[in-house]
């Protein structure tokens, strides 16, 4: 259980590894969303390209734009 309530269920559609960081890219609907996480938690997940995650956000700020 998580109090997060910005849960988006989607796929991860990309994994870069750096040295000791790692970039992932979850789909989410139409939209990507990418996020910057230790190798280590890639690893201790076990994620791969096609799992089904949530990307969880948590915030203290949120920008809108319209244009």
């Amino acid at each position: 259980m998580i109090s997060a309530r910005n849960q988006l269920k989607g796929k991860v559609t990309s994994i870069k590894l750096g040295t000791v960081m790692a970039e992932v890219v979850v789909k989410v609907g139409e939209v990507e969303i990418v996020s910057v996480i230790t190798k280590d938690s890639v690893k201790n997940l076990k994620l791969k390209k096609g799992d089904e995650v949530a990307a969880i956000i948590k915030s203290t700020e949120v920008m809108i734009a319209k244009g």
